[in-house]
């Protein structure tokens, strides 16, 4: 099962040029918790640098008493550093490497490192939990089938 198949498409970006306020007023808009930090490298192409979450701007202003967020850049915030995942990668891999770094979000790229979805705990979630209702319903249909012979 390569992660490609199942992580979500639509990515809202920011650039690290923008400010934190922007950046908040997009997450707002997008009704998103986290933005890929990422720079343009074409139309509508993408090279991810980074994730900011809702978490790590309220730490930002709380930790730095920050109070010109119009005027202070994404960029400069202490950000973790990114790691990603290949759309081809097998979904398993994906989340031993995600519990490897205890992050919560994956950027994913395509061959040549651009940006072409991202992936979370709750997406897997859900994923494993369809495959596993499957799996269990198997189950019941084979107990099924001997009870019938």
């Amino acid at each position: 099962m390569s992660i490609g198949k199942y992580c979500k498409r639509n990515v809202v970006v920011v650039a690290p040029t923008e400010s934190i306020l922007a950046a908040a007023r997009l997450m707002s808009q997008h009704h998103v918790g986290d933005l890929v930090l990422a720079e343009q490298v074409g139309e509508n192409r993408y090279r991810p640098l980074g994730i900011v979450t809702d978490r790590d701007i309220v730490l930002e202003i709380v930790t730095n008493n920050e109070t010109a967020l119009e005027r202070t850049s994404v960029g400069a915030m202490k950000v973790q550093d990114l790691v990603t995942a290949g759309e081809k990668e097998d979904v398993f891999d994906v989340i031993g490497r995600m519990r490897h770094f205890s992050i919560r979000r994956m950027p994913i790229v395509d061959d040549q490192g651009l940006l072409v979805g991202i992936i979370s705990v709750d997406d897997l979630l859900r994923v494993l939990a369809e495959n596993l209702r499957d799996l269990s319903q198997l189950v019941g249909f084979q107990s099924l089938r001997e009870n019938e012979i």
